[in-house]
């Protein structure tokens, strides 16, 4: 066999290249084939290669969710496992499941493993996951603020075998058809998963063709190897040190009580620890989250933090992360897990805080920090359902190197948001307002960039019901090294008797709605970096001339010299 040292450098760059390609191919082929806007429009979905043995990363396409690369492992594991009991897994065989506590993230995930054969031989994994528009449960969309337990989610998959040996087991799509309310919708994502893992085995059978089994296997040992290498080498750089930082969930969806997410980042040499410790315990609502999620969600900041590192399980090798039992953080099922994004958001946020403390350079301030989750349905005239289930953006912080990005998705994805003409043709429902949200960028020398504001009006006679799942409605985005922060998300919903917010501020369920009423999100801005008495008077001027930020609040943030300043 080709030894690790005998990959050159330029083969092994080809090798990385192709097999990242494949991986981009994977999904470009379900983002074109799938039905619903999540996966088709909004690219919520991964694809990837992963270790015959352990299932840990081997690469993962650019285009996939950055979450998925760690909790995909956990799946292929899962898959692994699964397999054992069977006594062997065959060429052709494919498995299908959603269970979270497996895989990780939530249960609208739906994860496709495939084993890839070589000659006979079993050769790595490839896996697809998409977020699916409707997986049961007791809300369209699957986003239930109110959950206490996974089956109030949504159904619960375990690992199953959806094919063996090529022949597809019709009883199993039988089983999740009869468990959506959009059935059409979720044949249409099933079938372009199962595409995308077709063409992944043909790019490997080319790829395996024309270098050879020995050569790619040793490429992909060589690969790990190098993201271990680069990963402790930016460590090195780092001074040793301790730093910690908390801060806070609204609630847990069922009683109003803040929940603190604490870290305590330690670098030694070239190792570091994530330790979690003191973190809130499981609580009643669905903002708990499984193992397999937390331990992706450091990859995730690490990547941030490290951009130059490439997408291999090689990256985690130097750090250790620590999760206390029984907190929010390693929930078990069955555990309500539904409301994952806004909690691995807050996690990313305390990360960043500590450490920022350790290399200022190297960090933003927080983003808006909530994917919004917003699901509004009903039925149109004929009696069909309809589900509209979106996220949506808000501003990102300012960093070193400038100001934030104004209305961007969140640091968790690399998604973008349903364009509103996509959602308007699929939907009865009409956006009064989409913009940006004046004031609400945190002040900074680099200022945080702008949330946004969606004013949504249902269009059917038959009316709706809203449901939200979001965070920041009590604790705004910080800012960094001395940045301000920025403004809180707020919900509102039309009645009769004129607008309402809700009492848990940020999340609700069942918000019924007539023909010609509205919901309104005001989502966060992302937090300051740096003073804001540091910020070029130009800067203010030119944002106050632009309505981004408007003349009082520009004064009260930054002092009047930004009038002398004015063209």
């Amino acid at each position: 066999m080709t030894q690790t040292a005998d990959i050159d450098p330029i083969t092994l760059a080809v090798l990385a290249g192709r097999m990242e390609q494949i991986a981009d191919e994977m999904d470009a082929t379900l983002f074109r084939a799938a039905f619903n806007p999540i996966i088709a429009e909004a690219h919520d979905a991964s694809h990837g290669l992963y270790h015959a043995l352990s299932g840990d990363t081997l690469v993962q396409g650019k285009s996939g969710l950055p979450i998925f690369v760690g909790v995909m492992s956990f799946a292929v594991k899962a898959v692994i496992d699964k397999a054992a009991e069977h006594g062997e897994v065959h060429d052709g065989d494919i498995y299908i499941f959603n269970d979270a506590h497996l895989g990780g993230t939530h249960l609208s995930d739906m994860r496709l493993v495939r084993p890839y054969f070589r000659d006979g031989q079993l050769f790595c994994y490839l896996a697809s996951v998409g977020h699916w528009h409707d997986v049961g449960g007791a809300v369209p969309g699957n986003y239930n603020p109110a959950a206490t337990d996974a089956f109030q989610e949504a159904f619960v998959l375990p690992p199953v075998r959806l094919a063996r040996g090529g022949q597809v087991n019709t009883d199993i799509i039988d089983i999740l058809m009869r468990n959506t309310r959009l059935p059409q919708s979720a044949m249409g994502d099933l079938n372009g998963q199962l595409g995308a893992l077709d063409l992944g085995v043909r790019r490997m059978d080319e790829l395996l063709d024309e270098y050879g089994t020995d050569t790619v296997s040793a490429a992909l040992d060589a690969l790990g190897h190098r993201a271990e290498a680069l990963m402790r080498a930016e460590l090195t750089a780092l001074p040793d040190g301790r730093w910690e930082a908390v801060d806070f969930l609204d609630n847990d969806g069922i009683t109003d009580v803040a929940l603190p997410i604490k870290v305590a980042l330690e670098i030694k040499g070239d190792t570091m620890v994530l330790d979690f410790d003191g973190t809130a315990p499981r609580c009643a609502g669905p903002v708990n989250i499984a193992l397999p999620t937390a331990v992706a969600t450091a990859y995730v900041a690490i990547k941030h933090i490290f951009p130059a590192l490439p997408a291999n399980a090689g990256v985690m090798r130097p750090i250790k992360v620590r999760i206390p039992e029984g907190s929010l953080l390693s929930a078990e099922f069955p555990a309500p897990v539904g409301g994952y994004t806004e909690t691995i958001l807050r996690m990313i946020d305390v990360i960043f805080a500590a450490a920022g403390q350790a290399a200022p350079d190297r960090v933003v301030a927080n983003a808006y920090g909530t994917i919004n989750a917003l699901s509004i349905a009903g039925k149109r005239k004929n009696g069909q359902p309809w589900v509209m289930f979106s996220f949506y953006g808000g501003g990102h912080g300012g960093s070193p190197e400038g100001d934030g990005l104004n209305h961007g998705n969140a640091p968790i994805s690399t998604a973008t948001i349903p364009p509103l003409e996509i959602l308007e043709a699929a939907y009865p429902v009409m956006f009064r307002q989409w913009a940006l949200r004046p004031d609400s960028a945190g002040a900074g020398a680099h200022r945080g960039g702008l949330g946004a504001v969606y004013e949504i009006e249902v269009l059917e006679e038959n009316g709706a019901e809203a449901f939200l799942f979001g965070e920041r409605g009590h604790f705004a985005p910080k800012g960094a090294a001395g940045g301000g922060e920025a403004a809180m998300n707020v919900f509102s919903y039309e009645q009769a008797d004129g607008w309402h917010h809700p009492p848990l501020a940020s999340k609700m369920r069942g918000i019924k709605l007539v023909q010609g009423q509205a919901v309104r999100l005001e989502t966060p801005g992302g937090g300051g970096y740096g003073a804001a008495s540091l910020r070029d008077p130009k800067a203010v001027a030119r944002d106050v001339a632009l309505g981004l930020i408007s003349a009082d609040e520009a004064d009260k943030a930054y002092g009047t010299a930004w009038k002398g300043a004015q063209a």
